[in-house]
This record gives C-alpha cells, sequence and structure tokens, in this order.
C-alpha cells in the first residue's frame, strides 16, 4: 500500500517540527517547507523531500507545489504551519509599522492562501486531500497588543472554514488547530522569564502551557482520516484557557 503524502509548512522547528515527527510514525511520506532549508531536510525523515521556501512568494510556492505534484505522485494533506507573530513593534494598532503588519499577515494569512491554492487543483484531481491550517486560539479571541497577529490568525481560521464549504462536494475536507500558548522558539523567551511564566500559566486551567507535541498530536488526528465527516472544524488545544 502506497504511503499517503503530507506537506508541511514551517516543518523545521517549533509545532512544524513535532508534527513531521508525529506524521512520521503515522506512515506518511513527507515534504517539509521551511525557511531553513537545513532545518526542513532534519525534519523530512527518511525518503521525505525537502526545500527552502518563503511561503508568501508567489511564484516560489506555485513553482514548488508543482514539483511536489510531479515527484510524489499525489499530496493527500497540506499542513499550512508556517507562521510569525511579529516583533516587538507588531503591538496595539497605532503603534505597528505599517511593514510589521504586512510581513505578519504576508506569513500567516497569504501564505496559506497561497500553499492551498497551490495544492487544490492535485486535491481536486484525486478527489481527495485535506487542508490543516494552524490557527490559534488569537483567531477566536483577541490577544492584548497584538494587533497584526490577532487580525491573521481570525483571518486564518476563516479561509479555512471557507475552504471547507467550498470544496466538501469534491471529497476535500478544511480545517484548524488552534493552539493556546505553546512552547516553541518563538515563545521560549517569554517562558524563561519566572515572573512571565507564572502569568501566563495563571490563565490556563490544566496549569501548564502546551508542548509542541500536544499540538501535533490534534494534526495527526485529523490527518489520519479517522474523523472523516469533520470539516470546518476549529479544534481548540489550548488546556483550557479560552473556556474561562
Amino acid at each position: 500500500m502506497t504511503a499517503p503524502v503530507a506537506v508541511v509548512t514551517g516543518g523545521g522547528s517549533g509545532i512544524g517540527r513535532a508534527t513531521c515527527a508525529r506524521l512520521l510514525t503515522e506512515g506518511f511520506t513527507l515534504a517539509v517547507l521551511d525557511l531553513d532549508g537545513d532545518a526542513a531536510r532534519a525534519a523530512a525523515g527518511p525518503g521525505g523531500t525537502a526545500r527552502a521556501l518563503d511561503v508568501a512568494d508567489a511564484p516560489a510556492v506555485a513553482q514548488a507545489f508543482s514539483e511536489l505534484a510531479s515527484a510524489l505522485g499525489r499530496i493527500d494533506v497540506l499542513v499550512n504551519n508556517a507562521g510569525i507573530s511579529g516583533g516587538p513593534t507588531a503591538t496595539v494598532c497605532h503603534e505597528t509599522p505599517v511593514e510589521e503588519w504586512d510581513r505578519v499577515l504576508a506569513t500567516n494569512t497569504r501564505g496559506p492562501f497561497l500553499c492551498s491554492r497551490a495544492v487544490l487543483p492535485v486535491m481536486l484531481a484525486q478527489g481527495s486531500g485535506h487542508v490543516i491550517t494552524i490557527a490559534s486560539v488569537a483567531g477566536q479571541v483577541a490577544f492584548p497588543a497584538r494587533c497584526a497577529y490577532t487580525a491573521s490568525k481570525g483571518a486564518a481560521l476563516m479561509f479555512a472554514k471557507s475552504l471547507a464549504v467550498d470544496y466538501a462536494h469534491t471529497g476535500i475536507r478544511s480545517n484548524a488547530v488552534c493552539p493556546g500558548f505553546v512552547r516553541t522558539p518563538m515563545t521560549q523567551w517569554r517562558l524563561d522569564i519566572p515572573e512571565l511564566a507564572a502569568q501566563v500559566e495563571s490563565h490556563i486551567p490544566v496549569g501548564r502551557v502546551a508542548e509542541a507535541d500536544d499540538i501535533a498530536e490534534a494534526v495527526a488526528v485529523l490527518a489520519s482520516g479517522r474523523m472523516g465527516y469533520m470539516t470546518g472544524h476549529a479544534l481548540v488545544v489550548d488546556g483550557g484557557w479560552t473556556a474561562v
């Protein structure tokens, strides 16, 4: 039996790297895309494919997916994981530079659009496929002083729902995973400061931040096809944070 194929963007570190490791245990063949080509190659595993890619670069994305489809023969799952939170100046609206707003939206919203747009013809030809977009609970409740990030993740979440509505009749599903606060290289600086870590954890009913493996497990459940009737859903994995 041919192994299913998954493409993971931003797969070189954090949630993406953990997702790659988890999907490998599920028997997937991986194509890993990341700004850091070496990190992507390390995550791809035996028989996997990797390349450096900026998901906001439209010509590069189109070329990458065309070549992947030709080389791999099919793409069963796309995990739109590449994302950024923005730098220190990406804060409240009137203080956020336009350039920083554009940078965050380019990766977190334009990226999933371009990658999904590139993979959908492959999935349509197959008559099946699953697009899994890593959004955030910030797409459901506003993170203070993170205007661009919150807006980008809200857009990513609604984009995932839009795909679900438009393509369900073709056999293609689309779901979002919405993590809360996760320990990754992007957030570790905050968790290394005891007072800030305690502040974050005080808002999480289970009493700890998520590990990247916690989110990867949710992605793997969706990617497995075991929940085949689920589409257009936002799977919240936040330790109860948004339930309070």
